[in-house]
């Protein structure tokens, strides 16, 4: 079956960076769409970044553009989350997320059929 596990969350200072991973199993993950979301406590879920099936073309955030950056490693099976210059505001529980169906990247949540288990980040000041 399709399995996503995520690692690499955890506690980290304000200004400080931290990388994410999102391992793939049941499929080759070069071909979905991968999208990172995070919740925050009492706030809805939001998408953070894409990276496209079809061409690698990334998106992100206005909050996080110019900090995060994802990346594959197809070699790997492994999308990651690269998060620089952390803020307190970044901490939420992140979430990794696949679309087979559409190949360019959106932060519709709906849209994704398979989904990590989550990681805590938190963002101390």
């Amino acid at each position: 079956q399709v399995q996503l596990v995520q690692s690499g969350g955890g506690l980290v200072q304000s200004g400080g960076s931290l990388r994410l991973s999102c391992a793939a199993s049941g499929f080759t993950l070069d071909d979905y769409t991968i999208g990172w979301f995070r919740q925050a406590p009492g706030k809805e879920r939001e998408g953070v970044s894409c990276i496209s099936s079809y061409d690698d073309s990334t998106d992100y955030a206005d909050s996080v553009k110019g900090r995060f950056t994802i990346s594959r490693d197809n070699a790997k099976n492994t999308v990651y989350l690269q998060m620089n210059s952390l803020k307190p505001e970044d901490t939420a529980v992140y979430y990794c997320a696949a679309d087979g169906l559409r190949d360019f990247c959106s932060f519709y949540v709906y849209e994704y059929d398979d989904w990590g288990q989550g990681t805590q980040v938190t963002v101390s000041s």
